[in-house]
């Protein structure tokens, strides 16, 4: 839902200040789906803001659920035809995570990344990000379940997305909003240093993740063109200024590629670059997921690098996957021509 314009349509409509509370607590709280269900309204009133502000800003189109069923994945249109995916992952525990993205497309260009190799066509706005959220929520109520994590490691770099990204944080965080624990919420970032040491100022105790896959900036440089601009030492610096603010973890995302940054050399270099702060530090190894570009480390030699690391005591864990079988997986985000197609078809139903 667009709250600005409809925070103006309500008071062209010379409408109480409550009416704005009562529609986002359906919206933000009960997850209603749309005006119809507004039913405290008068049906005059409900018809009124029905054609003038649409429920949602964005239009699932095609839905996918992994073999295993423990990951969702959705392909939503924009207002203006453009396209993202978002995807929930079910936990063992009970535990629901949204994976939402940012931009529609990313300009990073990351070599293992398939959202990269889309390119960029623009940023999302706040409505559009936490809807993603909501539309989840809605499909959860219908189980008698809820999300307990957000995750700003969909389609899209956040940190080039900054204002709209932490006006999200806002909305998910606010009691008339979301009202969803601010610790709950991750935001994932390439390395991109002024909205690490922006991020660092804020008071929301959102959780940072850096995109790091090598502590070698001639490694790092081959597969994550932003290195160039922000090296290793770089990045580092702005990430003790963080840690220094806010004393809160940081988690390192590294995605192993078969004899380009699994080798014991990487494993030391790593294990050099956060010695200094292993209380504060914990990396995340993850399998790469095929995108057609790199070939992803064999299991038993993943289980090698960790026990490296553990060797030299980095916090490490291997996180799982979730959803490969559908492109739903770190990396995989990507509209093809085929939804394109799936879409342009929706359109000329409706």
């Amino acid at each position: 839902m667009n709250l600005s314009r409809l925070a103006g349509i309500l008071k062209e409509r010379s409408q109480p200040q409550y009416r704005l509370a009562q529609i986002k607590r359906a919206f933000y709280m009960e997850y209603l789906s749309g005006w119809e269900a507004l039913t405290t309204f008068p049906k005059a009133l409900r018809e009124t803001l029905a054609s003038e502000l649409p429920w949602n800003v964005l239009t699932p189109i095609t839905t996918q659920k992994s073999s295993s069923g423990d990951t969702v994945k959705t392909l939503f249109a924009c207002t203006d035809g453009k396209k993202i995916e978002a995807v929930l992952m079910r936990h063992e525990g009970g535990r629901n995570t949204v994976c939402i993205s940012s931009q529609v497309g990313c300009p990073m260009g990351c070599g293992f990344c398939a959202t990269g190799a889309m390119g960029f066509t623009r940023n999302l706005t706040r409505d559009e990000m936490v809807e993603q959220v909501v539309y989840f929520a809605r499909e959860l109520k219908i189980e008698h379940a809820h999300i307990t994590n957000v995750v700003f490691m969909g389609m899209g770099e956040p940190m080039h997305n900054y204002e709209a990204v932490l006006a999200a944080v806002r909305l998910m965080n606010d009691p008339e909003g979301l009202n969803f624990g601010a610790r709950h919420i991750s935001i994932s970032t390439c390395g991109i240093v002024p909205g690490i040491l922006k991020l660092s100022n804020e008071p929301f105790q959102v959780n940072l993740a850096i995109s790091l896959h090598s502590a070698i900036d001639a490694t790092r440089s081959k597969i994550m063109p932003v290195n160039a601009v922000y090296s290793v030492a770089k990045l580092m610096k702005a990430v003790d200024v963080y840690v220094k603010k806010t004393n809160r973890k940081v988690f390192f995302e590294y995605l192993l590629l078969d004899g380009i940054n699994d080798t014991r050399a990487e494993a030391e270099a790593l294990a050099r670059l956060l010695e200094h702060n292993f209380r504060l530090f914990h990396v995340n190894l993850i399998k790469y997921h095929d995108t057609h570009v790199y070939t992803a480390t064999e299991t038993r030699k993943r289980i090698q690098f960790m026990s490296w690391l553990q060797e030299m005591n980095v916090p490490v864990t291997h996180r799982r996957t979730f959803g490969e079988d559908i492109s739903a997986a770190c990396g995989q985000l990507a509209v093809t021509k085929a939804e394109e197609d799936k879409i342009i078809a929706h359109k000329r139903k409706r």
